[in-house]
Protein backbone atom coordinates (compact mmCIF):
# COMPACT_ATOMS: atom_id res chain seq x y z
CA UNK A 1 0.00 0.00 0.00
CA UNK A 2 1.07 3.17 -0.84
CA UNK A 3 1.15 6.67 1.13
CA UNK A 4 -0.88 9.14 -0.43
CA UNK A 5 -0.23 13.07 0.67
CA UNK A 6 -3.52 14.64 -0.78
CA UNK A 7 -3.53 18.20 -1.18
CA UNK A 8 -6.63 20.17 -1.92
CA UNK A 9 -7.87 24.10 -0.78
CA UNK A 10 -8.27 24.54 2.80
CA UNK A 11 -7.85 28.15 3.62
CA UNK A 12 -8.34 28.98 -0.17
CA UNK A 13 -11.92 28.05 0.03
CA UNK A 14 -14.05 24.64 0.85
CA UNK A 15 -16.41 24.87 -1.60
CA UNK A 16 -14.56 21.67 -3.06
CA UNK A 17 -14.70 19.60 0.20
CA UNK A 18 -16.93 17.18 0.05
CA UNK A 19 -15.16 16.07 -3.61
CA UNK A 20 -12.05 15.92 -1.63
CA UNK A 21 -14.17 13.20 0.87
CA UNK A 22 -14.79 11.49 -2.44
CA UNK A 23 -11.27 11.41 -3.60
CA UNK A 24 -9.66 10.36 -0.12
CA UNK A 25 -12.34 7.53 0.25
CA UNK A 26 -11.17 6.26 -3.28
CA UNK A 27 -8.06 6.19 -2.95
CA UNK A 28 -8.66 4.87 0.29
CA UNK A 29 -9.55 1.71 -1.21
CA UNK A 30 -6.58 0.76 -2.38
CA UNK A 31 -3.56 2.94 -0.18
CA UNK A 32 -3.22 5.15 2.68
CA UNK A 33 -4.30 8.92 2.11
CA UNK A 34 -1.95 10.71 5.30
CA UNK A 35 -4.39 13.64 4.97
CA UNK A 36 -7.92 12.84 5.31
CA UNK A 37 -8.44 15.82 7.58
CA UNK A 38 -8.37 17.65 3.62
CA UNK A 39 -12.14 16.49 3.03
CA UNK A 40 -13.42 16.99 6.68
CA UNK A 41 -16.11 19.59 6.36
CA UNK A 42 -15.50 20.24 10.19
CA UNK A 43 -11.72 20.81 9.71
CA UNK A 44 -11.07 24.51 10.82
CA UNK A 45 -9.35 26.55 7.97
CA UNK A 46 -8.85 29.46 10.55
CA UNK A 47 -5.75 30.69 11.26
CA UNK A 48 -4.76 29.96 15.02
CA UNK A 49 -2.01 31.30 16.93
CA UNK A 50 2.04 31.13 15.69
CA UNK A 51 2.65 27.82 17.97
CA UNK A 52 -0.66 26.15 16.31
CA UNK A 53 0.50 27.69 12.81
CA UNK A 54 4.48 26.37 13.48
CA UNK A 55 2.87 22.66 14.10
CA UNK A 56 0.78 22.54 10.94
CA UNK A 57 3.52 23.28 8.91
CA UNK A 58 5.79 20.98 11.24
CA UNK A 59 2.73 17.96 10.73
CA UNK A 60 2.77 18.78 6.91
CA UNK A 61 5.90 19.01 5.73
CA UNK A 62 6.95 15.67 8.00
CA UNK A 63 3.97 13.97 6.32
CA UNK A 64 4.77 15.01 2.76
CA UNK A 65 8.65 13.48 3.24
CA UNK A 66 7.30 10.13 4.11
CA UNK A 67 4.79 10.08 1.98
CA UNK A 68 5.49 7.56 -1.37
CA UNK A 69 3.20 9.92 -3.77
CA UNK A 70 1.41 13.40 -3.69
CA UNK A 71 -1.95 14.02 -5.45
CA UNK A 72 -2.86 17.70 -5.39
CA UNK A 73 -6.45 18.80 -6.36
CA UNK A 74 -5.81 22.25 -8.09
CA UNK A 75 -9.15 23.44 -9.16
CA UNK A 76 -9.36 25.91 -5.72
CA UNK A 77 -6.27 27.92 -6.48
CA UNK A 78 -4.22 27.52 -2.91
CA UNK A 79 -0.78 29.20 -1.71
CA UNK A 80 -0.59 26.41 0.79
CA UNK A 81 -1.31 23.35 -1.71
CA UNK A 82 1.04 25.71 -3.96
CA UNK A 83 4.07 25.39 -1.57
CA UNK A 84 3.40 21.73 -1.22
CA UNK A 85 3.59 20.80 -4.54
CA UNK A 86 6.85 22.79 -4.62
CA UNK A 87 8.27 20.95 -1.23
CA UNK A 88 6.86 17.93 -3.12
CA UNK A 89 9.24 18.27 -5.87
CA UNK A 90 12.26 19.18 -3.47
CA UNK A 91 12.15 15.89 -1.86
CA UNK A 92 11.36 14.15 -5.31
CA UNK A 93 7.83 12.82 -4.52
CA UNK A 94 6.05 11.76 -7.73
CA UNK A 95 3.13 14.42 -8.10
CA UNK A 96 -0.12 14.25 -9.86
CA UNK A 97 -2.21 17.28 -9.95
CA UNK A 98 -5.69 17.22 -11.16
CA UNK A 99 -8.07 19.89 -12.40
CA UNK A 100 -11.29 21.22 -13.74
CA UNK A 101 -10.03 23.63 -16.56
CA UNK A 102 -13.33 25.52 -16.81
CA UNK A 103 -13.49 26.74 -13.02
CA UNK A 104 -10.13 28.15 -12.82
CA UNK A 105 -7.05 28.92 -14.86
CA UNK A 106 -4.06 26.70 -13.77
CA UNK A 107 -0.67 28.70 -12.32
CA UNK A 108 2.18 28.46 -15.18
CA UNK A 109 4.18 28.07 -12.36
CA UNK A 110 2.79 24.58 -12.21
CA UNK A 111 1.56 23.46 -16.08
CA UNK A 112 4.80 24.81 -17.10
CA UNK A 113 6.91 22.64 -14.71
CA UNK A 114 7.96 19.20 -16.44
CA UNK A 115 7.92 17.42 -12.77
CA UNK A 116 4.52 17.34 -12.39
CA UNK A 117 2.11 15.43 -13.97
CA UNK A 118 -1.01 17.47 -14.99
CA UNK A 119 -4.25 15.79 -15.42
CA UNK A 120 -7.75 17.30 -16.24
CA UNK A 121 -11.22 16.31 -16.04
CA UNK A 122 -14.52 17.51 -16.32
CA UNK A 123 -16.70 14.85 -14.76
CA UNK A 124 -17.17 12.99 -11.89
CA UNK A 125 -15.90 9.92 -14.17
CA UNK A 126 -13.11 11.15 -15.59
CA UNK A 127 -12.10 12.01 -11.93
CA UNK A 128 -12.02 8.47 -10.98
CA UNK A 129 -10.42 7.40 -14.15
CA UNK A 130 -7.43 9.45 -13.63
CA UNK A 131 -7.32 8.51 -10.35
CA UNK A 132 -7.31 4.36 -10.76
CA UNK A 133 -4.39 5.30 -13.65
CA UNK A 134 -2.31 7.49 -11.22
CA UNK A 135 -2.97 4.52 -8.39
CA UNK A 136 -2.23 1.85 -10.98
CA UNK A 137 1.15 3.53 -12.29
CA UNK A 138 2.45 4.95 -9.45
CA UNK A 139 5.64 2.93 -9.00
CA UNK A 140 6.59 3.95 -5.58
Amino acid sequence: MKKVYFAGSIRGGREDTSLYNEIISYINQTDIVMTEFVGDIEYSAEPGTLSHEQAIYTKDTTMLKDADLVIAECTKPSHGVGYELCYAERYEKPVYVIYRPGDHKLSAMITGNPYFTVYTYNTREELFAILKLILDQADC
